[in-house]
């Protein structure tokens, strides 16, 4: 199925199914209707979603990097996650926290903590799910379960994981975070309660409260897709609250591209361009602060 096939109707409507209260069935109805065809509906409908079969840029064995599953203490219990580290690194070394979207840890993020720890970094991608099992391989069922966790719960977690990090062997005690959809608007805030958090970067993350804006003490790069009207409509207010306060920021919105567009697994919003200059951007900003 040719990507010009897919119309931004349909993209909306995904991001509605995903995000918002369309269920599976309903969201097969709207898509039907505007691809023409049950048919038609059933080839598009992969390429809207994200495909765990292309999610590897960097093989899981890859001989530069040391990467295994870990376990260590959560706000309130164990926390499962993803630890990686390059292999020929020399002195301490900054460390990033890899937040996954409304999926879980799944093979896409365990793939981007990896370039990460290829940047020079070492990267924790932490199980949100742990509490709840673990990330299932069902990724309807993995988005209900995000949808019901405890808000102030998922923050004591990342907190809890960057205590993991700063203390770690070859750790330089540096902890920043980058989060992804539910992982961007995780980031944002986690920033407004952490205080030794030291850089968030959000991709295409919901905004936290004005009224939680003061207490940010991490420097904060938020990316955001332009076709993003959902998000988008909070970029003002937060805009406006860090510059009143002070805070040290970064805003970049990506002309033309939608939510998602770093996500390499889902071909209809993937954005090789945006994607590129974002991750650049993301890395120097990381260098600059946690290295």
């Amino acid at each position: 199925m040719d990507r010009t096939q897919i119309t931004q109707a349909m993209v909306d409507a995904y991001d509605e199914y995903t995000h918002l209260t369309l269920d599976r069935r309903r969201f097969m109805e709207r898509l039907t209707a505007l691809a023409g065809s049950g048919a038609a509906a059933a080839a598009i409908a992969p390429l809207l979603a994200a495909n765990s079969a292309s999610a590897e840029m960097i093989a899981s064995d890859d001989e530069r990097l040391s990467a295994k599953d870990v376990v260590y203490g959560g706000s309130s219990g164990e926390m499962k996650g993803y630890l990686v580290r390059p292999k020929a690194a020399t002195g301490p070394l900054g460390t990033v926290i890899v937040i996954h979207e409304n999926r879980g840890l799944n093979p896409h993020i365990r793939d981007v903590a990896r370039r990460m720890a290829l940047e020079g970094f070492i990267a924790l991608a932490p199980d949100f799910l742990s509490s709840s099992g673990g990330t299932p391989d069902d990724e309807d069922q993995a988005r209900d379960m995000i949808g019901k966790l405890d808000p102030a719960a998922t923050v004591a977690n990342a907190e809890a994981s960057l205590q993991f990090l700063a203390k770690l062997d070859g750790a330089n005690g540096k902890v920043g975070a980058i989060g992804f959809c539910w992982g961007g608007g995780l980031v944002n805030r986690f920033a407004t309660a952490s205080p030794e958090l030291k850089a968030a970067v959000a991709y295409y993350g919901a905004q936290p409260s004005a009224e939680a804006v003061p207490n940010i003490k991490a420097a904060l790069l938020l990316h955001y897709a332009g076709l993003d009207e959902r998000i988008n409509a909070g970029i003002d207010a937060y805009r406006k609250a860090l510059e009143a306060n002070g805070k040290t920021f970064e805003i970049h919105v990506y002309d033309g591209v939608n939510h998602a567009f770093n996500n390499d697994t889902s071909a209809a919003r993937y954005d090789k361009a945006a994607a590129d200059l974002a991750w650049q951007r993301t890395v120097a900003f990381l260098k600059k602060y946690v290295s």
